[in-house]
């Protein structure tokens, strides 16, 4: 479940902007078996879809630390190169495996500024067909509040289609 404090109206376009993206990136990621191919693709078409994505990318689980996230696939500026699990906004979305909307990245605890001129945040967990956590989707933008549950719930239904071959998660 994803945690917000927005309270800006969205586009009642978002939804269906999404909904269309998903398709999209679902046929053209299908039958690519490749991890880094797949995720390549979901973060190039994502920058793509949004003015507002700043940087959009996956923080894949450090297979040998196994509470440590690396960079993976993405566009936009320089990235952190390792999150620990529990710091900043993306560590604390894989520590806790729930999706995590930030309006405003300077009032977050911990918040690692990787650039400083991204202002807002939302990050999803990422999972395997078995469910257990391999990445995490991390997008970034320069407005404050650019998220909400739109963008939470279209993200969420993108990772489960292209990552765990299944139905989007479900919502509380």
């Amino acid at each position: 479940m994803a945690q917000s404090e927005i309270v800006s109206a969205p586009s009642p376009n978002l939804a269906a902007r999404y909904i269309l993206l998903a398709t999209e990136i679902a046929s053209v990621v299908e039958g690519e078996p490749n991890l880094v191919a797949r995720m390549a693709s979901v973060a190039a078409m994502l920058a793509q879809a949004f003015e507002h994505y700043f940087w959009t990318g996956f923080y894949l689980v450090d297979k040998e630390s196994g509470d440590q996230l690396v960079i993976g696939p993405y566009q936009g500026t320089l990235g952190c190169l390792r999150i620990d699990f529990g710091r900043g906004v993306c560590g604390a979305a894989a520590a806790r495996g729930e999706t995590l909307i930030v309006p405003d990245v300077a009032a977050f605890p911990d918040h690692i500024a990787c650039d400083s001129r991204s202002r807002s945040e939302i990050v999803i967990p990422v999972r395997d067909e078995d469910g257990a956590l391999i990445a995490v989707l991390d997008v970034d933008s320069t407005e404050l509040e650019a998220f909400c549950e739109i963008d939470a719930h279209g993200l969420e239904d993108i990772v489960g289609r292209v990552f765990a071959h299944q139905a989007p998660p479900l919502r509380r």
